[in-house]
């Protein structure tokens, strides 16, 4: 089983209050072919939030107690965005979920790119704190671009 970022599937989660719907998935999702999970959600941020980025590394150095992922504001949402990965990943294993589809620059599901913890728009190739739990338990991993070069590609 595949899953995705919830906010790929077209559901409203984001820190923003909106989705970054791929039609493509929408569809799988509606077929019940993937599942979704939004790990802020899941670990207790509302919609919408303030936004949050990794500051002082990636999402493996969060866990590693290196980095904390905050606000904009300054608020430090490190633990929630910990608990929301665990959250999310016992959902996966419930759906025997082996491979995941992640929505990129996210500080939780970024799988390529993250932005880099100066709020500034910058964007460094690295991963958020899910996408890093998720590889840790043995998840393979890609983001929303990747799969979506894949399935033009003919893959």
């Amino acid at each position: 089983m595949i899953g995705i970022s919830a906010c790929l599937g077209g559901q409203c989660c984001r820190y923003d209050g909106r989705h970054q719907e791929v039609s493509a998935l929408k569809k799988l999702l509606d077929q019940k072919e993937i599942v979704s999970v939004c790990p802020e959600v899941l670990g207790g941020l509302p919609v919408p939030r303030d936004p949050a980025e990794i500051v002082g590394g990636n999402g493996h150095d969060v866990w590693d107690g290196k980095a904390k992922v905050l606000t904009n504001q300054g608020e430090d949402v490190t633990e929630l965005f910990k608990e929301g990965a665990k959250r999310a990943y016992q959902a996966l294993k419930e759906q025997q979920v082996d491979h995941l589809i992640l929505k990129d620059k996210s500080p939780s599901c970024g799988s390529q790119w993250i932005y880099d913890g100066t709020f500034s728009g910058t964007k460094i190739e690295n991963i958020g704190v899910a996408t890093a739990y998720f590889i840790k338990q043995g998840l393979s991993v890609q983001s929303e671009t990747q799969w979506l070069a894949q399935q033009q590609g003919g893959n």
